[in-house]
C-alpha cells in the first residue's frame, strides 16, 4: 500500500513494514529527524523484551503488541498516519493545528499512538491539509485538526445554517424552494457551499427559521 502527499511518500509492505521518503522537514517520514530522503527508508521498530516499541522523540516507547504489523498508511500535507494490524492508530509529522491528535501542537518525528482512540479498531484513515479523519470498525467517524469555528446555528424544517467566526454563512439540507440561498432549487447534503450573492459585504447578525438578518437589511432564506 502506498500513499502520497504534496512532497513526501509512505508505503506499507506485505510484511507489515513501514517506509517513508521525500521531503522530511517536519518529521513526516517518521525516521526521527527532519532530513529529506531520496530513496525509501524503513521506519525502524526497536525490540523491547517481549514486545515491539516505537521510539519517540523523548525516548519513551509506545508499545505495539507482539506480532503487530502496519497494514495501512495515509498522508496529509505534512503529516503521516498509519494503522497496525490490531487496529491501533499512529501519527507523526507536522502538528501546528493539532492534526496528529496527541493533544498538543508539537511536531512528532516518529510514530506516536493516538491515545484518544486507544481501544478503537481503526478501519480507514485519511489525511488532509491540516486535519485528519479516522473511521472505526463499528462505524464511528472521528476528525481532528484545523476547523472553522462556528459561532451561531439555526435549523429550519429540513435545512440548517451556520455562521463562522469570519462571518461566513453556510447552509445545507432541503433546498427545493431556494431556502438554502444558493440561487438554485436543489438539496445539498453537505455544508461545503457558502451563502453568496445578493448581500455582498454585509455581516450576518442573527437568523431563525427561514429568516436571516444582515447588518443593514434582511433576507429570506
Amino acid at each position: 500500500m502506498v500513499a502520497a502527499a504534496a512532497e513526501h511518500t509512505a508505503a506499507v509492505t506485505e510484511d507489515g513494514e513501514l517506509y517513508g521518503w521525500g521531503w522530511g522537514r517536519y518529521g513526516n517520514l517518521g525516521l526521527g529527524d527532519r532530513n529529506d530522503r531520496l530513496v525509501p527508508e524503513k521506519v525502524s521498530l526497536v525490540n523491547n523484551e517481549s514486545s515491539l516499541g516505537i521510539l519517540t522523540v523523548n525516548a519513551r516507547k509506545k508499545n505495539l503488541k507482539l506480532g503487530d504489523k502496519m497494514i495501512m498508511v495515509a498522508c496529509g500535507w505534512r503529516h503521516t498516519i498509519s494503522v497496525s494490524s490490531s487496529g491501533g492508530l499512529y501519527t507523526y509529522g507536522w502538528s501546528k493545528h493539532g492534526q496528529l491528535g496527541h493533544g498538543d501542537f508539537e511536531d512528532h518525528l516518529t510514530p506516536h499512538k493516538v491515545e484518544a482512540l486507544r481501544g478503537s479498531s481503526i478501519s480507514l484513515i485519511s489525511g488532509g491539509w491540516r486535519h485528519t479523519m479516522a473511521l472505526t470498525s463499528d462505524g464511528n467517524l472521528y476528525g481532528w485538526g484545523w476547523n472553522k469555528k462556528v459561532v451561531q446555528i439555526s435549523c429550519g424544517w429540513r435545512h440548517a445554517l451556520a455562521v463562522t467566526e469570519r462571518q461566513n454563512v453556510f447552509s445545507w439540507g432541503r433546498g427545493t424552494n431556494g431556502q438554502l440561498g444558493h440561487g438554485e432549487s436543489m438539496d445539498r447534503l453537505t455544508n461545503d457551499k457558502r451563502l453568496s450573492g445578493g448581500l455582498p459585504g454585509r455581516r450576518p447578525l442573527s437568523f431563525a427559521d427561514g429568516y436571516l438578518e444582515y447588518q443593514g437589511g434582511n433576507a429570506i432564506c
